[in-house]
């Protein structure tokens, strides 16, 4: 199952994981590293993320979840 998710969707997740050992990362970081701008992150890409329960903000930025990691594929090595 797919859940929906865009191509850029997995990048925003997989750029979580994979460069920033799935954050958190604040969201300018992220921005410059996929190539996208800010503002569409926070309104396009993140307010579905976040309900899909596969991305959190917290006051130090944005991490990926469990979730993410299993719907990816993934192997989460957190707590």
């Amino acid at each position: 199952m797919n859940f929906g998710l865009d191509n850029i969707d997995r990048k925003i997740l997989k750029t979580i994981i994979l460069s920033y050992s799935g954050g958190p990362v604040g969201i300018e970081t992220l921005s410059s590293t996929i190539g996208e701008e800010t503002e569409t992150i926070e309104d396009v890409y993140e307010p579905y993320l976040l309900q899909m329960g596969f991305l959190s903000r917290t006051p130090r930025g944005r991490i990926v979840t469990p979730n993410a990691y299993k719907h990816l594929g993934l192997e989460f090595k957190g707590e």
